[in-house]
């Protein structure tokens, strides 16, 4: 049975998904997108995901089109309308179509694109969990709002296509001698004396839903978290090291450009960070 997407208010099959070869998404990359995990048939830590949304679209003056409340309501129903057990679900809102290609915002009549559309994923038993993965390093060559969810990834594509090539779950960019954060992730180190340490937030990162929800987990529980800026060679002589995203929750580093971290294993610390994160996300989902 094919899949059901939502674009502009109707709910239809994907290859009935159609947007204008003018709006500015495709154009200019003029848009805000989210994705949200559906664990057991619910969305995870949404409200944290809507309220981003509301912030990014604010940032670059883009009105929604329709109120978050409706928004949740559209995604609910198309986890429903496509049986989503576990999975993600997308979201994009563009300042719509014009009648032509012009860079300046188009007239007030030009209404938002809101697409949606859900994708299967079993995060909680991926392999990767277990194992671990090894991530690259790359320049960070993005623009300097990196806080905005922004459409435009081209960036964050080369990234993650150069960690494709070299066998790695993930690409670290960094940027004056440190790390920012991953192509799709934020990333976090393990000192030898158990402190936590991820990036600060700022213009320079996204500000990760998970990793929000990850750091207050951690604090909860006296465990020690510093904000601030790590480099490479720091992230090598950890304990540990791991990435968090709505995609993979808490996914540990074993090893980063070939050399491995700690014990080339998954550490206790994000083996209990990603115990701690599911229960949360399971007792929290809508």
């Amino acid at each position: 049975m094919e899949k059901i997407a939502y674009v502009n208010g109707s709910f239809v099959p994907h290859s009935e998904a159609k947007v204008s070869v003018f709006d500015r998404g495709f154009l200019f990359a003029d848009g805000i997108y989210e994705v949200a995990a559906v664990l057991e048939g619910k969305l995870i830590d949404n409200a944290s995901h809507l309220a981003r949304l509301k912030r990014s679209v604010g940032e670059i003056q883009l009105a929604l089109p329709e109120t978050l409340e409706r928004i949740e309501e559209i995604q609910k129903e198309l986890v429903k309308r496509n049986d989503l057990v576990n999975g993600m679900v997308y979201l994009e809102v563009t300042r719509g179509a014009d009648k032509g290609r012009d860079f300046a915002f188009p007239k007030a009549d030009v209404k938002p694109t809101l697409v949606m559309f859900t994708s299967e994923k079993d995060i909680i038993n991926a392999p990767s969990a277990k194992t671990g993965i090894n991530v690259i390093t790359v320049p960070d060559i993005r623009w300097e709002r990196r806080d905005i969810k922004s459409v435009a990834l081209l960036a964050q594509v080369l990234a993650k296509q150069a960690a494709a090539a070299a066998g790695a779950g993930e690409a670290w960019m960094i940027e004056d001698g440190k790390v920012t954060e991953g192509g799709s992730s934020s990333s976090f180190i393990v000192t030898e004396d158990d402190v936590i340490v991820t990036r600060h937030n700022g213009n320079e990162i996204l500000p990760g839903c998970t990793r929000k929800a990850v750091v207050k987990l951690a604090e909860e529980r006296q465990l020690r978290i510093e904000e601030r800026a790590f480099t490479v060679e720091e992230a090598l002589a950890a304990k540990e090291a791991f990435i968090t995203s709505a995609s993979v929750f808490v996914q540990g580093v074993v090893a980063i450009d070939g050399k491995t971290v700690g014990t080339g294993k998954v550490g206790p610390i994000t083996d209990r960070l990603r115990e701690i994160y599911v229960e949360f996300a399971r007792a929290t989902a809508v």
